[in-house]
């Protein structure tokens, strides 16, 4: 199965506003898809939507190979997908370790548990330090580490990661985007993300998103960055 999740001619409301205008897009397997734009434009309801929260009114989504456009969130999740909210979310009064034993879902066993812990701390090795602290007392990136952390707990298929960068700064925002650079090795992604100049060389492929639709998409990340007159006028950076 190349195309691990596919979105055919989405069309989106919330209460009364129509959000997704009809978008269309695919999300290849083993490799990681860029939803830029501008914020308002549509990425993070491109999110929910898939995650069911607000599903399409016409249109299909489609994952692994079956419809789950009118599926409730929590068979969706369980089909093999996590989601890394941009309000991260983390249990405040909770430990780290906490947060992450809450995670799994039901009928994992300790061994599956350590498995996912050994990836966590490979991938970010700080974490250990600060296992048994309240999560609340976190600074930001360290929150944002924990966030990821938590969506690996499973086994994913498919991780959505909305804005993990916002909030850091230039060098937490490269290590977290390096650590999912490393992550491709073992799962899908699709990401949001506002800071271009960070994920221009982590994305395989990628879709602009303007006012609810899909203006430009693309697979070589090299053409994207040298075309300065596009990435001004829909991501608003000069490069």
């Amino acid at each position: 199965m190349k195309n691990l999740l596919e979105i055919q001619d989405a069309h989106v409301y919330i209460g009364s506003f129509y959000i997704l205008q009809g978008i269309s897009l695919v999300v290849p397997k083993g490799e990681v898809t860029l939803l830029l734009g501008r914020n308002g434009s549509g990425k993070t309801t491109t999110m929910k939507s898939i995650l069911g929260i607000y599903p399409p009114k016409e249109g299909k989504i489609v994952f692994k190979g079956e419809e789950i456009s009118n599926l409730p969130t929590h068979k969706i999740v369980n089909k093999g997908m996590g989601y890394v909210p941009d309000t991260r979310r983390i249990f405040g009064t909770l430990t780290v370790e906490q947060n992450l034993v809450v995670s799994m879902r039901k009928g994992s066993s300790r061994e599956d548990m350590q498995k996912r812990l050994d990836l966590i701390f490979d991938l970010f090795p700080d974490m250990k330090g600060f296992l048994k602290q309240r999560a609340g007392t976190l600074s930001g990136g360290q929150q944002q580490m924990l966030a990821v952390a938590r969506a690996l707990m499973n086994e994913n298929d498919l991780l959505l990661i909305d804005e993990p960068t916002e909030g850091l700064s230039p060098l937490l925002a490269k290590n977290l985007i390096d650590s999912l650079d490393r992550l491709k090795e073992f799962t899908t992604i699709l990401l949001v993300e506002q800071n271009f100049r960070t994920v221009s060389k982590l994305g395989d492929n990628y879709y602009i998103f303007d006012n609810g639709k899909i203006v430009h998409e693309g697979t070589n990340m090299s053409e994207l960055i040298d075309d300065k007159a596009l990435v001004a006028q829909y991501l608003g950076v000069s490069i």
